[in-house]
């Protein structure tokens, strides 16, 4: 198994290549943001130890812009961030960037090893911060749509039924599993509720670019497919 160190203190990155090694673990070691971008953009690591703060420089690239690069040049090696911050604002920061896990120093290295051990085991599958299908896009952290690049203002509930559905885009889905998923097993309100917001989505999302991406499946459910593939007149 292949490690990425990513750490500017000489001292701590030689303490973590020494002790992974020992492990069994081959460990390259990257010093800065930018030699991070380009040894995981190169190299199919089986986890990344991620430094947040990497250098003192007002350019240098911090461990956020190099997660964030990685996911968005389709490197999906899981990350673990290692920071001396503890605030709740910076956890979150790290996991909306890509991150898949996060330590704070001063920390144990048998915990760490432990983590490392558990991100290998998920593999490197996309796990994208942002879903797309087609021209659609969503970002569950900012809670935001755009078609075209155009922003559309959706209701919360609105945006966690057009997240389930882009989440699992080309399936067929019942009105019963999007009850079930987007509100809950003991909903018992109106019947109609999943067609009254898939019906205020098309009107949203579809309508005004001329698309017909949000498909009834007739007698079975709903299916949101990349139109632009094969666009029909809405």
């Amino acid at each position: 198994m292949r490690i990425l160190v990513v750490e500017d203190s000489v001292k701590m990155a030689a303490l973590l290549r020494r002790g992974l090694e020992e492990e069994g673990y081959a460990v390259d070691v990257a010093g800065d943001g930018e030699e991070a971008v380009w040894l995981g953009g190169e190299n199919p690591y089986d986890a990344i130890v991620l430094d947040i703060v990497l250098g003192a420089s007002a350019t240098a690239l911090d461990g956020f812009e190099v997660c964030r690069r990685l996911r968005q040049a389709g490197r999906w090696s899981p990350v673990l961030m290692l920071t001396a911050r503890d605030a709740v604002h910076d956890r979150v920061r790290g996991l909306d960037a890509g991150a898949d896990d996060y330590l704070t120093k001063p920390f144990s290295f048998e915990e760490l090893l432990a983590r490392v051990r558990a991100l290998i085991r998920r593999g490197t599958e996309q796990r994208p911060t942002t879903l797309a299908v087609g021209d659609l896009r969503l970002d569950p952290a900012s809670h935001e749509v755009w078609r075209d690049d155009l922003l559309i203002e959706l209701t919360s509930k609105e945006f966690a039924l057009l997240e389930f559905l882009m989440r699992r885009a080309g399936e067929v889905l019942t009105r019963g599993a999007l009850i079930e998923h987007v509100w809950d097993f003991a909903y018992d309100g109106d019947s109609n509720v999943v067609d009254v917001h898939i019906r205020n989505l098309r009107m949203k999302i579809d309508r005004p670019f001329g698309r017909a991406s949000l498909e009834t499946v007739r007698r079975v459910g709903y299916r949101l497919r990349d139109d632009t593939l094969d666009p029909t007149s809405a």
